[in-house]
C-alpha cells in the first residue's frame, strides 16, 4: 500500500523542486537585471566624468541606456557643482535599483 504513495509523494516533491527551482532562476533574473542597470549608470559616470569620447558608439550606446533608466531621476539634485550633481543625478537610481531589485529578489527566494 505504501508503495501506491511513493508516487504521489514524488510527484509532490518534484513539483516543489521545480517550484523552488524556477523561484530560485525568476530571483536571479530580478537580482542580474538589477545589477546590469546599476552597471550601466555606474559606466556612464564614470565615461561623463573622466571625458569619454561622446562621439563613441559604446560610449553613446551607455549614454542612451543611462538617460532611459535615469530618466525620472534627473534635475532632483540641481546644485552648482556639475560634476556632484551628474555623479547624484544618474547615482540614485541605480542605487534605487539594486536596493529594489535585490530586494524583490530576496523576497521571491523567501517564497
Amino acid at each position: 500500500m505504501s508503495h501506491t504513495h511513493e508516487p504521489a509523494q514524488s510527484s509532490r516533491r518534484g513539483s516543489n523542486v521545480d517550484d523552488e527551482s524556477a523561484s530560485k532562476r525568476t530571483a536571479l533574473i530580478v537580482h542580474t537585471i538589477a545589477d546590469v542597470a546599476a552597471a550601466i549608470l555606474g559606466l556612464w559616470i564614470v565615461f561623463y566624468l573622466l571625458g569619454a569620447n561622446q562621439a563613441n558608439v559604446f560610449v553613446q550606446f551607455v549614454q542612451g541606456m543611462a538617460d532611459w533608466l535615469a530618466g525620472w531621476s534627473q534635475d532632483i539634485f540641481t546644485m552648482e557643482n556639475e560634476h556632484v550633481r551628474f555623479a547624484l543625478n544618474y547615482g540614485l537610481p541605480a542605487v534605487v535599483y539594486l536596493f529594489i531589485g535585490h530586494g524583490i529578489a530576496a523576497k521571491i527566494r523567501q517564497g
